[in-house]
């Protein structure tokens, strides 16, 4: 059974100080819920002091982007280095960041394998726009962004690897693929090119976290499809009492996968 990751992308949101509140609103509940790993990953400049909050916790912390270079001529850009000081995770490929600001599956290429180097744990982001899926082309795209992806990646890099599926039409729109639609391109699509890339041991023990509108009410049935391991939450993490809900409801699904195989 692989533990159910559940990551908050709060994106540009929050300043400092409601980054602090949110977290120590946050922190009471999820200390209570110890079968989930979770995590928060605000805005640059609010990830020191989420990261002192969280300190001695079991929430982890992490950023949204890294650069692929160490230092240099780079201005407005964070390198692997400087994240790895406060952060445990990093998100890369967003497809915000396709869309908006050009990334490409090279770009996610180098910047997985510097923040690998850099000993972050890396959450890659694939998915299709709403054009491509009603063209059919959802395991085409997905397929090219893993593979372009994660090239020249190894088994054992993949230890610190958790791949996100979120279809882009589902963000932030309110829609959502439905669980087995979902668990589908998860289980179909995603699992057997990690498979052939990794190995079978390595790629069951991989997490495929949901990042497409998972909101409450949808979560309990999201993360109980044998492929979904997880979720990479938006707007629903703003909230405290959302995001704990989220959490629970995973935690609800892990203990119950866990009396089923005793």
């Amino acid at each position: 059974m692989r533990k159910i990751f559940v990551a908050g992308n709060w994106k540009l949101n929050k300043t400092i100080a409601e980054a602090k509140d949110l977290v120590n609103a946050m922190l009471p509940e999820l200390e209570k819920i110890t079968n989930v790993d979770k995590a928060v990953c605000p805005s640059y400049l609010a990830v020191p002091a989420v990261a002192e909050v969280c300190k001695g916790t079991s929430l982890k912390v992490g950023a949204q982007n890294v650069y692929w270079e160490d230092s240099g001529a780079f201005t407005g850009e964070v390198a692997p280095k400087m994240v790895a000081e406060v952060c445990d995770y990093v998100i890369v490929g967003h497809s915000e960041r396709r869309a908006m600001f050009g990334e490409t599956d090279e770009t996610v290429n180098k910047r997985l394998k510097a923040a690998l180097e850099a000993g972050l744990h890396v959450i890659v982001c694939v998915g299709e726009t709403l054009e491509e899926n009603e063209a059919g082309e959802t395991e085409a795209v997905v397929s090219r962004q893993l593979k372009q992806g994660l090239a020249d990646i190894t088994a054992a890099q993949a230890e610190k690897i958790t791949i996100a599926y979120e279809p882009v039409w589902a963000i932030g729109t309110g829609k959502a693929a439905t669980p087995e639609d979902a668990n589908n391109v998860h289980k179909n699509v995603i699992r057997p090119l990690l498979t052939a890339q990794f190995g079978e041991a390595r790629a069951q023990a991989m997490r495929i976290q949901y990042g497409g509108s998972i909101k409450p009410d949808n979560a309990a049935e999201l993360f109980a499809m044998s492929d979904i391991d997880g979720g990479l939450v938006g707007g629903a993490s703003l909230k405290a009492d959302s995001f704990v809900e989220i959490i629970r409801a995973a935690s609800m699904v892990t203990i119950v996968v866990e009396e089923s195989e005793k």
